[in-house]
Order: C-alpha cells, then structure tokens, then sequence
C-alpha cells in the first residue's frame, strides 16, 4: 500500500502541486476573525521561553524592520486546497530570529503567535529551514492587511495555517504543543506533499493527544 502513496507524491512534486491542490490564480484572503489594526508605536515582536540565556527578546517595529532583509522565490499551499506557485516573499528569515535569539539546546518546538492570541505550532528543524521566512512584502510590495500586514509567517513545505497572518512572536518550547488549528482537527505536522490535514490521519508520534 505504501509504493502508490509514495508515486503519487512523487508525481504531484514535479507537476509543482501536492495531491489534491488546484492552482489558484490571485490570492484569496482567507483568516479566522477580525484583520487587527497596526500601530506601529505599540507593535513588538518577542522571542521567549526557552531561549539559551534565559531571557525575552524584544524589538520595536522600527528596529525589527532594521533586521536583514531576504527574499525567497516559493509557494503557498492552502489547506482549503489552493496553491499560489511562484510568488516571491521579501523579509527577515527565521534563522536570523535564532541566531539572534538562541533557544537552548533542549528547544524541539516553537509556538509562533499572533494577534488575538492565534498560534501554530512548528518542529524546531521546519522553523530552521532556509526557507521560513517572516515576510513584510509579496511580489516587491508590502502585504496588505488583509495578508498580514506588517508581517506574516511564511514555511512553504507546510500547509499555509502554520504560517500565522500578523505575527507578534515567538515562544521556544522543549516539548510539543499544538497551536489553534491544530487543537480545532487540522493535522499537528501539515505536509502537503503526504496531505495532512486533519487530526484524525495522524499517525503515533505526529504530535500530542487531543
């Protein structure tokens, strides 16, 4: 049972969608409540928990828009089951958060968090990719608001909820933790190419119990 799953992905990775997608021309805006509104003078992103020296690490918007800037060429997969292939992705990578802010050597896990107390939970080795990214522009220009404006988490080998619209931090965990959608049935893990999901197609050691 396991050679088909395996050619099917294989077949769905060199067409550029994973099983299941459709291509979606424009960019749909999708998000759970209300879009918050950004004031500068009171916007802060933070790294805490288990970070190397113990400490929480903090920048104001100008300082965090100071941080060195990339831009990555990937796409976003909708668990909703559109893909946006090719759009360009201009921000801070997350490595420069961890290098910036060390976790300690215990840290498997970091919960990214939003406005209004929204969350994902990634596996450390998915945030250290070379392309997470958290993004400030799409295609040359700022995100809107409705897309997350003044910054969006970006992972593009996971299903697009595990990148949060409108981030405020970041919190280092030595243990698993699942975040909103993750705890409301979406799979703990959301790799496109095997289609997770949904909770109920995890398989033992995919995250926490329910």
């Amino acid at each position: 049972m396991g050679q088909p799953e395996s050619r099917d992905i294989r077949e769905s990775e060199q067409s550029g969608l994973p099983p299941g997608q459709r291509m979606q021309r424009g960019w749909p805006v999708t998000h759970y409540g209300p879009v918050p509104k950004f004031r500068a003078e009171r916007w802060e992103f933070r790294v805490f928990g288990a970070t190397a020296d113990g400490e929480k690490h903090c920048w104001n918007h100008e300082e965090f828009s100071a941080l060195p800037f990339a831009t990555i060429v990937a796409d976003l997969h909708c668990v909703t089951k559109f893909s946006m292939l090719g759009a360009e992705w201009g921000g801070v990578p997350a490595r420069t958060i961890v290098e910036l802010a060390p976790p300690a050597p215990s840290v498997t896990h970091v919960m990214v968090w939003a406005e209004y107390g929204y969350s994902a939970n990634l596996r450390l080795a998915d945030f250290l990719s070379d392309r997470t990214i958290f993004a400030t522009h799409k295609d040359g220009e700022l995100l809107t608001a409705e897309h997350g404006f003044p910054l969006r988490l970006v992972v593009p080998h996971l299903y697009a909820w595990k990148g949060p619209k409108w981030v405020r931090g970041v919190e280092y965990m030595t243990t698993d933790r699942r975040g909103f959608w993750e705890e409301r049935g979406y799979h703990n893990l959301g790799d496109p190419w095997r289609e997770q999901r949904y909770s109920y197609q995890e398989q033992p050691g995919d995250g926490p119990e329910l």
